[in-house]
């Protein structure tokens, strides 16, 4: 399989998109992005909206190409918002979070304008929770629903494993480093070979994210590093909004070197330059670099 990262945090924009290309087809997970609307007090740089549009534009022209896209729950940096045009969209085959259960009301509120406009353009969306389906010979299994982050008033997202010609890739959608046992549970029972996580929210650390919530996901990171099948951990979204999150993350990439395997941003995983625009405001508008936490808003 390979593996690719349309937009990211790394990357500049708030965002999983990730594309996996097997022989029986190409898989588009959660193909939105979006930008912190203030961080700082500042809002969106020239550049981040700049880096926006391309990321949006990347997606929808990829999009023409894929044979199954995957919506793991309904935040703006996951999935188009409804002013958005999704003829990209027409007639594919999509697998989603159940709109109906195990949802929050802002969740519920936006999957039903997202269907809605997905029945104009004839897509052809399913519910995926704790279900299993193919493309081909490629495996495809859905977690139940499982808390985004360690708050469940956020709602529920799914983790979502890929296999194809022996090869594992696990995307976890917003589990903010895996804090919770359910998250975890999934990816162990997986066994998967790529690791494509949500790290913890380290910029929001004191406010919504808990020294204790960084405290599990450092000790759930390592594990998920000692499994056996894990060759590669991708840390991506809600961690790269801290310039300082190589240091939270210390224990892990020790554990790592010490295993002789892996861990990268999406960026990185590419071979690209990071790019961490949010993060980066204050100096983007030739201000001050710190503090780089505080002042966030809310998560898409």
């Amino acid at each position: 399989m390979n593996l690719r990262f349309l937009a990211s945090d790394s990357l500049g924009t708030r965002s999983m998109c990730t594309l996996i290309e097997t022989r029986y087809g190409r898989i588009m997970i959660d193909p939105g992005a979006a930008l912190g609307p203030r961080r700082y007090g500042l809002r969106p740089h020239e550049i981040e909206f700049e880096t926006l549009k391309r990321h949006k534009e990347m997606i929808a022209e990829e999009a023409r190409d894929v044979d199954l896209f995957i919506v793991t729950h309904y935040h703006y940096d996951h999935f188009p918002r409804p002013r958005e045009d999704i003829e990209w969209l027409k007639g594919k085959r999509i697998l989603l979070k159940d709109p109906s259960n195990m949802i929050n009301f802002s969740q519920r509120w936006r999957s039903r304008i997202f269907l809605d406009k997905l029945r104009k353009v004839e897509a052809r969306p399913r519910v995926a929770d704790s279900k299993r389906f193919r493309l081909g010979r490629c495996k495809i299994r859905f977690s139940n629903p499982v808390k985004h982050g360690n708050d469940e008033r956020l709602g529920y997202i799914l983790e979502v494993l890929i296999e194809a010609d022996g090869e594992r890739i696990l995307y976890t959608s917003d589990v903010e480093g895996i804090v919770d046992d359910d998250q975890l549970d999934f990816i162990l029972r997986s066994k998967p070979n790529v690791v494509i996580c949500d790290g913890p929210m380290t910029y929001m650390l004191g406010t919504r994210f808990r020294e204790i919530d960084l405290k599990k996901s450092i000790q759930n990171l390592v594990k998920v590093l000692r499994m056996e099948s894990v060759e590669s951990l991708i840390l991506d979204h809600h961690l790269l909004r801290d310039l300082d999150w190589r240091t939270w993350l210390k224990p892990v990439f020790e554990e790592a070197e010490t295993l002789n395997k892996g861990v990268f941003t999406a960026a990185s995983y590419m071979g690209v330059e990071e790019r961490l625009l949010e993060a980066r405001r204050r100096e983007l508008y030739g201000l001050s670099k710190r503090s780089n936490r505080g002042h966030a808003t809310n998560i898409a």
